[in-house]
């Protein structure tokens, strides 16, 4: 399936594809590249605390391990 990207940098990932993988609007995505193309995943919700240096942390599906400061300050922005 062939897409093209507008003047913006947007672009535009037809509904068959949103329906197999059930995109709608509003759902969070994480992109990213592998050097050749790019792999374009929907945030899953949830993730597991770990333990690193001393330290408990919230490691997220896609792997990106978040720690206190950074849970406090979207709280606080959450509360704006």
């Amino acid at each position: 399936m062939s897409i093209t990207i507008d003047a913006a940098g947007r672009l535009v990932i037809p509904k068959a594809l949103r329906d197999e993988i059930g995109l709608t609007a509003g759902v969070p995505l994480v992109i990213t590249s592998d050097g050749v193309g790019l792999r374009i995943e929907p945030v899953r919700t949830g993730g597991r605390v770990v333990e690193r240096n001393g330290r408990l942390l919230i490691e997220s599906v896609s792997g990106r391990v978040v720690g206190a400061e950074e849970i406090r300050r979207a709280i606080d922005a959450g509360r704006r």
